[in-house]
């Protein structure tokens, strides 16, 4: 692949400042990336990883996503939840490791942290289910926290509006583990994981 480092050849709506006005450059943190998770991966997981913090146009990503692909730089691997993941092969480890320096620092973090964010958030959805029902008086929200093979723990929770539900929803879905560990410990009446549990909840809002 050659690189024109200062070639702006990409359209720019969407893209805040600093974030990556050349497809060469868009190719690289694909790469990038990819190297730097080193998991199989949708398209669509990636494009939305860089989308996320206005780092290059959705246009100019998928274009230079489907280049990777077609030049092998990418190659396909399992369909998960209906989409088609890929994963790196060595010569797009090439390019990342060779050409990762003509990206600011600040671009690779965002993209990469946001990659597993996002990664982390659907391994969760998919993991533990919920289940939003309109009831004659609002709506009831049906959580299942699963174990792999078995079901750990189900509840169903009351909400006056669908507002609310999904506020239950996303929460429940930011902190399964932590709402079992809660429910065990107080059914239990193990208080040191009822504490630890909390803790992990007010730990991590305080640091948003």
């Amino acid at each position: 692949m050659t690189v024109k480092f200062m070639a702006f050849d990409t359209f720019d709506e969407g893209i805040a400042p600093g974030g990556l006005r050349s497809k060469n450059e868009i190719k690289i943190l694909i790469c990038y990336i990819y190297n730097s998770v080193n998991d199989k991966m949708s398209k669509n997981l990636v494009t939305e990883a860089i989308i996320n913090d206005e780092l290059a146009n959705f246009f100019e990503i998928s274009a230079a996503f489907d280049e990777l692909v077609n030049d092998k730089n990418l190659i396909e691997s399992d369909v998960v939840d209906g989409e088609q993941t890929y994963v790196i092969s060595n010569n797009g480890r090439t390019i990342a490791v060779q050409l990762e320096s003509a990206l600011s620092h600040s671009v690779k973090q965002k993209s990469y942290n946001c990659a597993l964010r996002l990664m982390s958030e659907r391994k969760t959805a998919r993991e533990n289910f919920v289940e939003i029902v309109k009831t004659e008086n609002g709506f009831s929200v049906n959580c299942t926290i699963s174990g792999g093979d078995v079901d750990l723990f189900n509840f169903s929770i009351f909400a006056p509006s669908y507002e609310q539900a999904e506020v239950i929803k996303n929460n429940f879905l930011s902190y399964p583990q932590t709402i079992y560990k809660t429910m065990l410990g107080l059914l239990t009446k193990d208080t040191e994981n009822v504490g630890e549990a909390l803790e992990e909840v007010y730990g991590s809002a305080s640091l948003l």
